[in-house]
């Protein structure tokens, strides 16, 4: 299948796998957060800061625009804490403000971006929907050396992740902080989505974040399995998702990766091993015929 394609599409391909997988490694950390609205939020609020950076370049600087865009994610992030912290509003309803207020202003800026003179800023409506094969070869080799460092962040931090998350008092009885770990999360979350908002965009960098750690959610129970699946099939997505992308001309990479995602997702929800549909309607099938029985066996000993 590789074979086919040019050496600048292998390079893309390449810098999905790795954006997958990079993605289903943070999206799992989300979810046993119980955050994952948080990097659909983040992902929102960094188009504003790609525009930005537009502005202050006065042309596409890719650097200066993820900058832009790493920056307005993390004022995001620090407005939902500040929002949460001194207000009586819950943190799912700063999410849905801070979402809402700044992709709003993110169109609005993209909105006035377009109607000005000259044709500097045309393919920024790609931060919107991705698109991989715009991408040149020192994009492609930045998204993928700084995806290798999301992952290597992980996998180095595994046993503080896992006390992080499943029991962060014991975590600072032992002296981990959790200020820092948060602060760690924060920033591997926004890394990930300003390395990857030019390939699937701000809307669908969240889809790619949250689906992987699902579908992988329901074949085992295990944090490490849990993590390595995910990973998985972020990276398959994303292969996935780019070939198809390439057969036609001028289509959209994002979209692609989130089907090959969603199809991925389907397939574990009807036959994961845990808590699939399929084995859930098995074990309740078992449950029903234990059940009779066990009533039928009563029933005789009543009899006798």
């Amino acid at each position: 299948m590789i074979g086919f394609l040019s050496y600048n599409a292998q390079w893309v391909l390449l810098s999905t796998l790795l954006l997958g997988m990079a993605s289903g490694l943070i999206g799992t950390l989300s979810y046993w957060k119980r955050q994952s609205l948080m990097s659909d939020t983040l992902s929102h609020a960094a188009l504003p800061g790609v525009i930005f950076g537009f502005l202050v370049a006065g042309s596409k600087n890719m650097p200066l625009m993820l900058i832009g865009a790493a920056i307005s994610a993390l004022l995001g992030a620090w407005l939902i804490s500040w929002i949460t912290s001194s207000t009586r509003v819950k943190e799912d309803a700063a999410m849905g403000i801070i979402l809402s207020v700044f992709f709003g202003l993110g169109i609005m800026l993209l909105t006035y971006v377009n109607r000005m003179p000259g044709g500097g800023q045309s393919g920024l409506d790609n931060f919107i929907f991705g698109q991989a094969a715009s991408m040149v070869s020192n994009d492609v080799k930045w998204l993928c050396v700084l995806a290798v460092i999301v992952i290597c962040i992980v996998g180095l931090l595994y046993k503080e992740w896992k006390l992080f998350l499943f029991d962060s008092a014991f975590a600072q009885g032992l002296g981990l902080s959790i200020r820092w770990m948060n602060a760690i999360y924060t920033a591997v979350l926004v890394l990930v989505i300003v390395i990857g908002i030019q390939a699937v965009g701000v809307i669908l960098m969240a889809a790619l974040l949250i689906i992987p750690a699902v579908s992988a959610r329901y074949w085992t129970q295990s944090f490490r399995l849990v993590l390595i699946l995910s990973a998985a099939i972020g990276g398959l997505s994303g292969v996935l998702g780019t070939f198809v992308s390439t057969l036609g001309s001028g289509w959209p990479t994002g979209p692609f990766i989130v089907i090959a995602a969603s199809s991925i997702f389907i397939i574990s929800l009807t036959f994961g091993t845990s808590k699939g549909l399929l084995m859930v309607y098995i074990q309740r099938q078992q449950q029903r015929k234990q059940l009779t029985i066990a009533a039928k066996q009563r029933v005789i000993e009543r009899g006798q």
